[in-house]
């Protein structure tokens, strides 16, 4: 199936320009007339999915989108919409749909098997090219990202003997209790100083007990992370740390600031722990940790990693992980090393997150910046590219954003207003607009890029003409 353009929304070629607020609700409702197919499998789900979805992240305005098959670089839905998946499952897709390494891997072990509970020869050699690739020489397998820093945070208590540990306000890692602190914080809450945050549970359902164990820093900001060292001395186990920002749409960190964390941290006895979740084999074969040049005590590792399929990874120095090894700290899982997984797993890192499979999402990337730049400056926006790797993001904001709270002045309309006007025609983002980012597979193709970039220019003239209008947007 062609993609279909006769969906493109006609309120973008209007002569007296709408509002931010108008264009939004006419690309929803165009965007909920394509699909009354999702619509309707919604409000049949809510008898007996919660919130009729499978996970609350799927929960979006204007409505949820049922997918109903993928390959390559494109995704079906059940209307019989096709798009450009530049959605990649949150992070998860860097093979993209169905790559044949893949599905070969895991035909081949399902015939074989599908789960033993026991050690099998691929998680042995996914555990060398780990090693290889990210410089930490032993490792250990989780289902998600959210059990790999569960683990990784229980690990650094269990080696220093401390209860205290240090996370980046506006970080995500996962919705164990020790790291749901500071997540998304809002503007309307007692916030504290920027120097240094106040933590707040973000959800409910977690007790202060826990939370309390938690110290929110600032990222970019190493004088923070100093304040609660001296204030805490002696107490911090260790501290959790996206080493590129990216529940924030994407933040780079500052030069020095990686490895200004390091050696803090060790002058106090405490260990650094990088979340590589959504960075890992999405910014390069050896992670943010290899692209960067700074090593960590510890690696957290998932979405991508399986290519599609259910694994995370804890890898760690000799020395940590004598306590896994020796029963001190259990690392255990049903379900951790899975054959499926692992065969997966392998044919990532020896198929897919190749040289060859980098050279081509760093082509892709380049057909994207310099386009989307033009079409920024051509029509005024203030707004700027933020990019790496397979993943990018437009931050609607006129210069870099350093930290959470400057994130939090960003205007989350002109995103979402982007996310509705690329579905509308042919293309999938992930749908928490400035948030998250988008997200390029080893078997996207120029056509692809192109079609992302046209969407962005004549979205990029339609909001270019609210501004130059004088519309309201506050």
């Amino acid at each position: 199936m062609v993609l279909d353009d006769t969906a493109a929304p006609t309120a973008i070629h209007v002569n007296a320009a709408p509002t931010v607020d108008n264009l939004i609700e006419e690309h929803e409702r165009r965007f909920v007339a394509r699909q009354p197919n999702s619509r309707a499998l919604h409000a049949r789900a809510r008898s007996s999915l919660a919130g009729g979805v499978t996970s609350s992240w799927q929960i979006t305005r204007p409505q949820p989108v049922f997918i109903a098959r993928g390959h390559g670089s494109r995704i079906l839905d059940v209307d019989g919409n096709e798009y450009v998946d530049f959605h990649g499952g949150y992070g998860a897709g860097l093979a993209g749909h169905a790559h044949p390494a893949i599905v070969e891997a895991v035909t081949r072990q399902v015939r074989l098997g599908t789960h033993f509970a026991q050690p099998s020869e691929d998680a042995v050699v996914v555990a060398e090219l780990l090693a290889h690739r990210f410089g930490l020489p032993l490792w250990r397998f989780t289902n998600s990202g959210t059990e790999a820093t569960m683990d990784a945070v229980h690990l650094m208590r269990a080696v220093t003997g401390r209860e205290l540990i240090v996370k980046i306000e506006g970080c995500y890692h996962g919705h164990h209790d020790s790291v749901q602190v500071s997540v998304t914080p809002g503007e309307d809450e007692d916030l504290g100083d920027a120097g240094h945050p106040i933590g707040r549970a973000a959800s409910s359902g977690i007790p202060e007990a826990i939370t309390s164990l938690t110290l929110v820093a600032t990222f970019n900001d190493l004088q923070s992370v100093v304040r609660l060292l001296d204030e805490n001395s002696g107490q911090i186990a260790g501290m959790i740390v996206e080493p590129i920002m990216m529940n924030a749409g994407i933040v780079h960190p500052d030069a020095g600031y990686l490895e200004g964390l390091r050696s803090l941290l060790r002058q106090h006895d405490a260990l650094l722990c990088f979340d590589e979740v959504k960075t890992g084999l999405t910014v390069g074969p050896g992670g943010a940790t290899r692209l960067l040049g700074v090593t960590p005590d510890i690696v957290c590792l998932a979405k991508s990693l399986g290519g599609g399929l259910i694994t995370g990874a804890v890898g760690a120095t000799d020395e940590l992980m004598a306590h896994v090894a020796s029963g001190d700290y259990e690392m255990v899982g049903t379900f951790n090393g899975n054959p499926l997984s692992m065969a997966a797993t392998r044919a990532v890192l020896e198929e897919v997150a190749t040289d060859g499979g980098y050279e081509r999402i760093a082509a892709l990337r380049a057909r994207i910046e310099a386009p989307l730049g033009a079409s920024i400056e051509r029509h005024g926006l203030p707004a700027h590219l933020v990019s790496i790797g397979a993943k990018g993001c437009v931050t609607f904001a006129s210069s870099p954003v350093r930290n959470y709270r400057e994130f939090l002045r960003v205007d989350d309309r002109f995103n979402h207003l982007h996310w509705l006007a690329q579905h509308n025609r042919g293309v999938f983002l992930p749908p928490w607009g400035k948030t998250e980012q988008w997200m390029l597979s080893v078997q996207h193709d120029e056509g692809d890029v192109d079609r992302f970039v046209d969407n962005f220019e004549q979205f990029a003239a339609a909001v270019g003409d609210t501004l130059r209008a004088g519309s309201n947007l506050g």
